[in-house]
């Protein structure tokens, strides 16, 4: 099993029930060990200011899933709650990204991991900050206490 951070991010349509739900679905997986949940937190949107605030979180899972694998479930999640990508950055209904898996650094057409914005990004590190703790290593970028 290894250990695997996971953003989630909504702003439209019940943002905090696609989040919520979008937790249990994580869950559902037999696969997947679900460790901690941070709080949700409301953000501004980043890209497009015309759209309504987030609602973000980050979860804590253990997984004997590949990372390959694990985000094709993590995108048939979104499926589930109708997410389209239509605009960079735009309104979404459910954002599921890994951010690290154990300490794995990665670099495919599909996914890169660490997530490449992740040190970039309030809205991660302030949930990530709260499930993990100021002497918590980012791979490949250090202590989080430096971003924060």
């Amino acid at each position: 099993m290894e250990t695997a951070f996971i953003s989630l991010g909504s702003n439209l349509d019940h943002p905090i029930k696609h989040i919520l739900d979008a937790f249990s679905q994580i869950e559902e997986s037999d696969k997947i060990i679900v460790s901690k949940i941070s709080s949700l937190y409301k953000t501004i949107p980043v890209g497009p200011q015309n759209q309504n605030d987030y609602i973000n979180a980050v979860v804590v899972i253990q997984t004997s899933l590949t990372p390959i694998n694990l985000l094709s479930t993590l995108q048939g999640i979104e499926k589930k709650h109708k997410r389209k990508r239509s605009i960079k950055w735009g309104p979404r209904s459910l954002d599921l990204d890994i951010l690290m898996f154990g300490r794995l650094i990665l670099k495919t057409r599909n996914l890169t991991i660490p997530h490449p914005e992740l040190v970039n990004r309030e809205f991660v590190l302030i949930p990530l900050l709260e499930v993990t703790n100021q002497d918590f290593t980012i791979t490949k970028y250090g202590k989080i206490s430096r971003y924060i």
